[in-house]
């Protein structure tokens, strides 16, 4: 079998696992670029090539994972965010692209300044808090986590991309800030409502971490509650807090911030038009 018919059948078979032709192909880029190095270049100059069986099984062996339901990025082990590979397992979200234009505000609206201080609240995989540290001029980045496994493999990501970042495993609704201590607070906390679960793509709703993703419906913001007082504390004068929100509750995200005592409150829509992102002032 050759490269190319053996890409096309993987094309054919993860089309119909997850329901398109086009997210087949893509699907079966990824993997036979992770699992073997063939990548776009690879695949139009070698389209004849013998593909050795060994190969073939390996990749096989990736493509049947994503058949039996585990999503792409945990079949491979990473995920694509901000231009780098983060290594990704069952213990963390996956990174989604929409996260991607909380980064781009906070390092917009940081116009260039240096020795911010920042911390990652809930940081999972450690996207938002390396993708920060590498950004930002010589800033401090912690990044806070309930889950000491999802902990170990932001560590590694941290370690492998080459950013400065200090972790804290502490669960935020009994954490305690130290007081006036941050420029930054950043936080894409659980937001997905229980009721939303059956709406949900199994691949995300029963095989990334709950912990990490819903909430009760009748107490839908008590992450942000919570990060919204710790930040009181913990934020410098001045400083500011970010968050990614769940779409349905643009007024509700504005209103909490505010009676939590922000200023200059922005609620946002990410590229798609769904309202992402919310920011204010200490």
């Amino acid at each position: 079998m050759t490269v190319n018919e053996y890409f096309r059948q993987a094309c054919a078979e993860l089309g119909t696992a997850l329901g398109s032709e086009a997210e087949g192909e893509a699907a079966a880029r990824i993997v036979l670029e992770d699992v073997a190095g063939y990548d776009r270049k690879y695949l139009f100059m070698y389209p004849d090539r013998e593909l050795l069986d060994e190969t073939r099984q390996r990749i096989q062996a990736v493509v049947d994972r994503i058949k039996a339901g585990e999503p792409v990025q945990y079949a491979v082990g990473r995920a694509r965010f901000m231009g780098m590979d983060f290594k990704v397992t069952p213990d963390v979200l996956i990174p989604r692209p929409e996260t991607e234009g909380l980064c781009d505000m906070i390092v917009r609206e940081a116009d260039g300044r240096s020795d911010l201080r920042v911390l990652d609240i809930g940081t999972g995989s450690g996207c938002i808090a390396v993708s920060l540290a590498r950004e930002l001029p010589f800033a401090q980045v912690d990044a806070m986590d309930v889950s000491p496994a999802a902990l170990a493999v932001a560590r590694e990501n941290a370690q492998q991309l080459g950013a400065k970042v200090n972790f804290i495993q502490d669960d935020i609704l009994t954490a305690k800030a130290p007081e006036a201590y941050y420029d930054i607070i950043v936080s894409n906390p659980p937001y997905v409502c229980q009721s939303e679960k059956a709406d949900m793509d199994e691949r995300v709703s029963d095989r990334e971490p709950a912990l990490a993703l819903f909430v009760p419906d009748d107490d839908p913001l008590k992450f942000y509650r919570a990060i919204c007082r710790y930040a009181s504390r913990g934020l410098k004068p001045g400083g500011r807090l970010y968050f990614e929100i769940n779409s349905r509750f643009p007024v509700e995200m504005r209103r909490l911030m505010e009676d939590e005592g922000f200023t200059d409150v922005d609620v946002t829509r990410d590229y798609k038009g769904n309202y992402r992102f919310a920011s204010g002032k200490r």
